[in-house]
């Protein structure tokens, strides 16, 4: 990986006295989470959805409004790059039209797998523990991706989850709160995934006492594409085929040729994703 992870990304420096709100979070995540391997060869990185799931959660969350649409005045209320805030408005909306937790939770728990995901999911899980350390980095939020998770029956294959909070408050409201502030130009303001996984890197590192073999990066969306741009020559991007990670990929070898440095290998079908990672590890 050499220092592909450090060069893209600006974080501003936080004020005399004041604490970077990521990093904070992430000293809280790794003191409550479970000690991980510090034997594993590889890091592979998911989106959500899109990703592993066939559709966008924040979407699918509105069948539980009434009519299961929003009025217009709500979504009227949208500014491009503040999506988390319109959510925080979407939920609150939700909850008061009396739509609960378990409604929330049941449609989260539907949501289709994208091809051919399952079957990649079970590949990692059955690989001898020393292989895959396997990370979920999504713009979507803990509670819709805990649901789904646990109802697949693969939340114990993910050693950590990187999205912004969601809990239910005494009243019965999904909170949902930004997961980090940050300085990156590409990114919406609430998340820039390869300020995320550049510090998750830098400290796995410091920890195992040496880097990863190689990282995956499995995505589909526009914001997969920047911190696809920190993967090194011997990492690989796994982008959905035709979706935006994919064209901004395209876009970036035609226009800047040698920008993109990591191995590119498009999917429709996540099988595909397996029959690489097959390959790569009997190398």
């Amino acid at each position: 990986m050499g220092d592909s992870f450090f060069n893209c990304c600006y974080l501003p420096p936080q004020p005399p006295g004041e604490e970077d709100p990521h990093r904070s979070r992430a000293r809280h995540e790794n003191a409550m989470a479970s000690p991980i391997s510090p034997d594993k060869r590889f890091l592979i990185l998911f989106d959500f959805d899109e990703t592993i799931v066939d559709e966008t959660s924040d979407d699918m969350v509105v069948q539980t409004a009434p009519g299961q649409h929003l009025p217009g005045w709500l979504k009227d209320t949208y500014q491009e790059g503040h999506y988390n805030e319109y959510m925080q408005r979407v939920l609150g909306y939700l909850a008061e039209q009396g739509v609960t937790e378990s409604d929330i939770r049941g449609v989260m728990e539907k949501l289709p797998a994208t091809p051919g995901m399952l079957t990649l999911l079970q590949f990692l899980r059955n690989r001898p523990p020393y292989d895959f350390e396997v990370v979920l980095v999504s713009d979507a939020n803990t509670f819709f991706i805990e649901s789904w998770l646990r109802r697949a029956g693969v939340r114990a294959l993910f050693h950590r989850i990187f999205s912004n909070p969601a809990t239910f408050s005494r009243d019965g409201r999904l909170v949902l709160k930004p997961f980090h502030t940050h300085g990156c130009q590409r990114c919406p303001e609430n998340m820039c995934k390869q300020a995320i996984i550049r510090e998750y890197v830098s400290r796995r590192t410091q920890e195992r006492g040496r880097p990863y073999q190689r990282v995956f990066y499995v995505g589909d969306g526009a914001n997969d594409f920047c911190p696809a741009l920190a993967l090194g020559p011997r990492d690989m991007a796994f982008p959905r085929r035709d979706f935006p990670m994919h064209r901004l990929i395209t876009e970036t070898h035609e226009s800047t040729p040698g920008e993109f440095k990591a191995v590119t290998a498009p999917w429709a079908n996540a099988e595909e994703v397996v029959q690489r990672l097959r390959k790569i590890v009997t190398e």
